[in-house]
């Protein structure tokens, strides 16, 4: 086939991996870099031997006629970034959340369809080897399972600033929940039946009716429940801020040693190096009738590797021309969960899905 040209919206670091693994595959070939900040598309330019650039978006896309759109700017133009795409006639890959309304996100998953074009969203947990493990293991410990994850960070300088403006448009626990909570549903494999939540603002310098700390908890139609956490912002503390723990009757399996010091370091995020496995099973003495095992998880991928999988994954999309229904199906039911989430902090009330 011929080299797919492929147009890269956002240039910040989801920008930045994915591009590297556009140039690190034959079957692509980069068009266009469009970001607003002229500092990152010509560092990014410069970094893979200069690439055409272009400050709107509109323009590039009309300009370059690109086979592919690959957006990793903020969630707030995800919708209008992804329709132009489709329109236009391009295949997209888009980081998540693929909207910022479920009323949204279904619609584009419905004009993907109609232009016969693939939509991939970014959810990078499911190409990772070690979270596909864990939620495997998870998924032999019986039910109902609780599921306890976090992902607080303590951000300062340029990531202050990027939590800052993610929160023009989204909460923590919906930006970062919607990952976690697909592995939630993952691990079920059941419909979730409600969602609540809390939250707190902690900072002025964020919009009056945002809050940049929450937790969400759901309620799943098999007796599973989950909660999510997740706070940005130079108040947030680093003690246990990466918690990735399922326990059910059959025992427990958690994400352990994660050896990344610092919550804001992006590394650091899908980083496992061991899952921790826990039996239940007691002998005829009453005490553990087997010793907790440790699955070694430390030849796992970078950032860089999970965003070539990622890119493999629609590349594979493309040429066997793969049916995409459930994958964009999954990205709708953990945004409804998380906008869900949303909608309960702001009432204080269980939402019902």
């Amino acid at each position: 086939m011929n080299k797919l040209k492929v147009l890269i919206a956002g240039c910040g670091n989801m920008g930045t991996s994915h591009a590297r693994a556009y140039h690190q595959l034959n079957e692509f070939e980069i068009v266009g870099l469009v970001s607003r900040s002229s500092g990152s598309r010509e560092r990014l330019s410069k970094e893979l031997g200069g690439l055409p650039m272009f400050s709107d978006f509109d323009h590039a896309l009309a300009e370059v006629k690109p086979d592919v759109v690959s957006i990793n700017t903020y969630p707030d133009t995800h919708a209008a970034y992804v329709k132009a795409s489709l329109k236009a006639g391009a295949h997209v890959f888009v980081e998540k959340p693929l909207a910022t309304t479920v009323k949204e996100a279904e619609e584009l998953g419905k004009l993907a369809k109609e232009q016969n074009k693939k939509l991939v969203i970014g959810y990078i947990l499911r190409v990772h080897p070690a979270w596909t493990k864990f939620v495997e293991v998870a998924q032999t410990l019986g039910k109902p399972l609780v599921m306890r994850m976090n992902l607080n960070q303590q951000s300062s300088g340029d990531q202050w600033y990027t939590h800052k403006q993610l929160m023009n448009s989204m909460s923590p626990i919906v930006d970062c929940g919607v990952h976690y909570v697909d592995i939630m549903c993952l691990m079920t494999e059941s419909k979730p039946i409600s969602v609540s939540a809390i939250g707190a603002r902690l900072s002025d310098e964020i919009p009056t009716n945002m809050y940049n700390y929450g937790q969400l908890q759901v309620r799943f139609e098999d007796g599973s429940v989950g909660w999510y956490e997740a706070g940005w912002g130079p108040m947030m503390s680093e003690t246990a801020f990466f918690v990735k723990d399922v326990i059910g009757p059959k025992g427990a399996v958690s994400i352990t040693d994660n050896v990344k010091e610092e919550s804001q370091d992006i590394e650091g995020h899908t980083k496992t190096n061991n899952l921790k496995l826990h039996h239940s099973l007691l002998d005829a003495s009453g005490n553990f009738s087997k010793k907790d095992e440790y699955l070694s998880t430390k030849d796992e991928p970078d950032h860089d590797g999970l965003c070539l999988l990622e890119q493999e994954f629609l590349l594979k999309a493309i040429k066997e021309d793969l049916d995409l229904t459930a994958h964009v199906n999954d990205a709708i039911n953990s945004l409804k969960i998380v906008l869900s989430a949303d909608e309960a902090f702001k009432t204080g009330k269980t939402i019902n899905l």
